[in-house]
């Protein structure tokens, strides 16, 4: 898969893929919510937190002229490292040790976008190396964190090279209130993190933010 010199994107989807209930399964949707935290980007961008949706992807992916993607995805590589995956490489680096079903949906709508005729014409796969993915309600690792700002900058070298150049936010500048394709704000990684019960009680009983448990109190 290679992109024309004189092509220019209309429509260039930066899509986070992953489960933030799964500690570094969560990797691409932050990215996409730091690339919106703190960058302004152009009308022709939209950004968009997948999460493991999976075949319901399809039409997003079919009609975008470019699409990069933020995932982490297990390589055998030390935890926190990181890979920019290009072009025809990306479905088979997308079929690396499966972590979840998200990435044989994933795997499936790209396969399906090439079936129809309507692969995008530029395909970029950042991905990261996570430690740990066994930990329900948990955050990012430190070390898989700490690569969000090496992803973001990969992701902005694309976009200036397919003519979509962001502007970083200025200090007090909120994002667009508008954003469709992203997750509730309830799930922001400062309330996220913030809001889990400590490690004895998230042991005894689950993180209440995602069970639905009743007041001890109320129980017969």
């Amino acid at each position: 898969m290679s992109t024309p010199s004189a092509f220019t994107p209309t429509n260039i989807l930066v899509l986070g893929i992953g489960n933030l209930l799964w500690a570094d399964e969560g990797f691409g949707v932050r990215c996409v919510e730091a690339l919106h935290r703190d960058w302004q980007l152009p009308p022709q961008v939209t950004l968009m937190d997948g999460g493991t949706q999976g075949l319901y992807l399809l039409p997003y992916v079919q009609a975008a002229d470019c699409l990069l993607v933020f995932d982490a995805v297990d390589y055998g590589d030390p935890p926190g490292t990181l890979r920019e995956i290009v072009g025809d490489e990306v479905p088979r680096f997308m079929g690396a040790k499966k972590m979840s079903l998200h990435q044989t949906g994933f795997q499936e709508v790209l396969a399906a976008a090439a079936f129809t005729g309507q692969l995008p014409q530029a395909l970029v796969l950042i991905g990261v190396q996570p430690e740990e993915l066994e930990d329900y309600g948990g955050s990012l690792r430190p070390v898989v964190k700490a690569r969000i700002p090496a992803a973001l900058e990969l992701a902005l070298k694309w976009l200036r090279q397919w003519g979509a150049p962001a502007r970083r936010r200025a200090p007090n500048e909120a994002p667009d209130a508008a954003a469709p394709y992203l997750g509730d704000a309830a799930l922001a990684i400062e309330h996220y993190e913030a809001e889990r019960p400590d490690a004895l009680m998230a042991w005894r009983i689950g993180d209440p933010r995602f069970l639905n448990i009743r007041d001890q109190a109320e129980a017969p």
